[in-house]
């Protein structure tokens, strides 16, 4: 296959969905990931009916044994993987604005909410990191985007929602790990915020649709080689951590 090969996690809606469009309108072969069979499916088939490259793969980034499966499947299958945007996330505290509950204070919160917090927004891209860069780096190319968000720059943290911010500033760890392990390689990982974004996490009230959350990750997703990597950006420019 002379086209790129694209992963992306938490592909069937909101920026997911739109990531997918994007990088299968720039000639890659997208594998659009999901935990929900039906709902990947639908997604893949709306994508498919506007022409567009794209295909289904099962996907709970919190279980290890179906990473492993996918790993083996793009191993076998296609012998190589280009891109990977780690876009799959949750976000499970309590709102620290009315109606505000007491839980949403780092006082109270559950640690539980933390734990799974870190599992889905942390842990998956970690796992995803290790096992498909592997495949990369035998490449000599590839695109790393992981979807942090502005909740998790420590120059600008603030108060609430404790489970998310930790779980993303692990996640810009994450990217700078990678990054500097893979450094002159050709293999470029840098993280995202993609703005508040109109989707079921941002709420109708966000400034941006998601075509524009998703248009820098694409970009990200898409750079030259050369470009910058274990860098965070907003807007296609670098913001402080």
């Amino acid at each position: 296959m002379n086209k790129k090969i694209a992963i992306v996690t938490g592909g069937n809606k909101g920026i997911g969905l739109e990531i997918c469009r994007q990088l299968a309108k720039k000639n890659h072969h997208v594998i659009l990931t999901a935990r929900s069979s039906e709902k990947g499916q639908a997604a893949v088939l709306r994508l498919k009916s506007e022409g567009l490259d794209v295909e289904f793969h099962s996907l709970d980034v919190t279980s290890l044994p179906e990473i492993e499966s996918l790993s083996e499947w793009i191993q076998k299958t296609f012998g190589r993987v280009d891109v990977l945007v780690n876009n799959a996330g949750v976000l499970l505290d309590p709102s620290r604005h009315p109606p505000q509950t007491p839980e949403a204070s780092a006082f109270t919160t559950d640690l539980k909410v933390i734990e799974k917090s870190i599992q889905t927004n942390t842990f998956g891209a970690f796992l995803l990191c290790q096992k498909l860069i592997p495949l990369m780096l035998k490449g000599k190319y590839g695109r790393v985007v992981n979807v942090s968000s502005g909740m998790g720059q420590l120059s600008d943290m603030n108060g609430g929602w404790p489970g998310y911010r930790i779980s993303k500033v692990a996640l810009n760890a994450v990217t700078r790990i990678f990054a500097d392990e893979v450094a002159g390689q050709n293999v470029l990982v840098n993280s995202v915020c993609p703005g508040w974004v109109k989707t079921d996490m941002g709420g109708p009230e966000a400034e941006l649709t998601p075509a524009e959350g998703a248009d820098t990750i694409v970009w990200l997703a898409t750079l030259p080689d050369g470009a910058p990597s274990g860098g965070f950006f907003r807007g296609r420019k670098p913001i402080e951590w």
